[in-house]
């Protein structure tokens, strides 16, 4: 194996992406009422989305420690890509940097780089499926980094979900405007700029929200027939092909992922929402 691809949890596999051993998954953890849950392929959404809403806590997370992320690096690949969460939203990033940096000095040289996605969920799915196109092109380790972070400033992530608590109560909205949601049924449009959660706009509803959100993808989209639409959604496939459906009427991609939220994405998304990137 020439290459290896790192990405912590919050970041979605497609079937095709868990058969390449190339892809691997860095778990992070969840916990909820002194129980925890890890972001593996033993977390199940269904179990899970039932505790949250028989709860009056709100569940929080823990990405994995440098030492877990030694052991992802210390493997016969000679190029290792690491692909977090936003650094400005989480440790996951802070971690893995750490890890390579005690690997590096411990170990020995190998060539380890580690990508702030300044997105998450499908967001660094898009960026994992990036570098292996790179590698399969034959760019060299440096050639490789060059062009995905290039990549990583192209990319843009909108979402829009039915509640913003756990986003608000881990502290993941600093800086936003209080806004009246549960009272008034409002959905803001959300997007990240600089890896920063910020509001786009917001209607009524979430049918109209995520019509909102079409437009602005569609507006600010540029090129789109050269990118891939990556679409996760927590428990809410029709929602999800009905995004689907209305941004191909207006546009069209290169490719096309449409997947269901791994444990971190639906502990933030919650039940009903819904994250876009190209």
């Amino acid at each position: 194996m020439r290459y290896r691809i790192i990405v912590d949890s919050c970041g979605e596999f497609t079937p095709e992406m868990e058969e390449d051993p190339c892809f691997v998954h860095a778990p992070l953890t969840m916990e909820l009422e002194g129980e925890s849950f890890v972001d593996d392929e033993t977390f199940s959404q269904k179990q899970f989305l039932e505790k949250v809403a028989n709860s009056a806590e709100c569940p929080s997370s823990a990405c994995p420690s440098p030492e877990t992320y030694m052991r992802y690096y210390d493997c016969p690949a000679e190029n290792v890509y690491v692909v977090t969460l936003s650094a400005e939203l989480s440790g996951s990033y802070n971690s893995a940097q750490a890890g390579r940096n005690q690997y590096l000095e411990e170990v020995g040289k190998k060539n380890i780089h580690v990508f702030n996605s300044k997105s998450a969920s499908v967001g660094e799915t898009s960026i994992a499926l990036k570098i292996r196109e790179c590698e399969e092109a034959g760019m060299s380790f440096e050639q490789v980094t060059e062009q995905v972070n290039a990549y990583i400033e192209g990319l843009h992530t909108y979402f829009v979900l039915e509640s913003l608590d756990h986003l608000r109560k881990n502290g993941r909205l600093t800086g936003l405007k209080a806004m009246v949601v549960s009272v008034l049924n409002i959905k803001p449009v959300m997007s990240s700029r600089d890896g920063v959660i910020i509001q786009l706009d917001q209607a009524r509803g979430i049918q109209k929200a995520l019509k909102k959100m079409v437009r602005h993808i569609i507006d600010q989209g540029v090129d789109t027939e050269k990118k891939i639409l990556a679409i996760s959604h927590c428990n809410c496939r029709q929602r999800a092909e009905m995004v689907r459906d209305e941004l191909l009427k207006m546009a069209s991609f290169r490719d096309i992922i449409l997947v269901d939220t791994g444990g971190i994405s639906t502990l933030y998304a919650a039940d009903g929402g819904i994250i876009v990137t190209l």
